[in-house]
Formats: C-alpha cells, sequence, structure tokens
C-alpha cells in the first residue's frame, strides 16, 4: 500500500518526463525518453515533438546506441528549435547567416589593415626624407625633437 506524502503525492511514484506529460500517458521506469527530456524542460519536447514527431525521435533514439543519445538529442532540440524559427532553412539558414558575417567582418578588417599600412608607409617615407644625412646625426635629431616638435614637422599625418 503506497502511503500519501503531505503535498498529496503518493510515495514511490515517479513525476513523468516532459515527453510523457506531453503525450499523456504513463511514463514507466524504463522510458526511453526520461533520461533526455526530464520534466523540468517540457519545451525541449515540445520543439522535438512538433517538428519532429514522437515516434520518428523514439525510433532514432531506438537505433542509436546508448552513448550517442545525447548528443543526438541535443542537436534535435537545436535543429527543431531552428525550424521552428525559419520553417524553410533552419539551422542552415543561421549557418547561412553567420558566414555572410564573417566575409562582411573580413572585408572590413582587410580594408583597415590596408590603411594601417598606407599610414606606415607614409609615416616612414616623412621620417627618412627629413633625417639627416649620417646615422649619428639621425639619432641625435630624432631624440632631441619633443612631441610638440613631431606634430609640428608632420601636421598631415596626424591630420
Amino acid at each position: 500500500m503506497l502511503m500519501k506524502e503531505k503535498s498529496g503525492k503518493k510515495q514511490g511514484t515517479v513525476s513523468p518526463c516532459a515527453a510523457c506529460k506531453l503525450l499523456r500517458r504513463r511514463c514507466v521506469e524504463d522510458c526511453l525518453f526520461a533520461p533526455y527530456f526530464p520534466a523540468a524542460e517540457p519545451h525541449k519536447f515540445a520543439g522535438v515533438h512538433k517538428v519532429f514527431g514522437a515516434s520518428n525521435i523514439n525510433k532514432m533514439l531506438q537505433e542509436l546506441p546508448e552513448h550517442q543519445r545525447g548528443d543526438f538529442v541535443s542537436s534535435m532540440v537545436y535543429e527543431a528549435n531552428a525550424r521552428l524559427r525559419d520553417p524553410v532553412y533552419g539551422c542552415v539558414g543561421a549557418i547561412s547567416s553567420l558566414q555572410q558575417q564573417v566575409e562582411v567582418l573580413q572585408a572590413q578588417l582587410a580594408l583597415a589593415q590596408a590603411e594601417v599600412a598606407r599610414m606606415s608607409v607614409r609615416h616612414f617615407a616623412w621620417t627618412v626624407a627629413d633625417l639627416p644625412s649620417t646615422p649619428s646625426q639621425q639619432v641625435k635629431s630624432f631624440f632631441s625633437m619633443d612631441m610638440a616638435d613631431h606634430l609640428n614637422q608632420y601636421p598631415s599625418f596626424w591630420a
């Protein structure tokens, strides 16, 4: 005989997993869905069920070795959520969008790197053109200038 707890539930009963709860069936002790769709996360199974159907998920889980089932369920949940957001392309649409963003950012980075290189060459050319002829004079003249002198000597570089 089962005894009732203070909460009104019977001792020894297990709350149904999210799959059994949604499908309105009794959750047995060796339920195939229970390890992957806990009762605390009903949205996981709801999306997968809506996109793929419970019987298809059940068949695929049975065909997989147990050590691969967790990854399979994670992938199916991700794909189901992507399909609910974008029914035509699913996660392929998200991947394509991210690839386009990467291409745009790579082009922007290439432009910025080219600008830095151009400015470095320009600065180097001005520095070499304005240096005295002997190396010791070059070093002395460079370090004898303060920042204001550098700014006045190369105004277009800083503009």
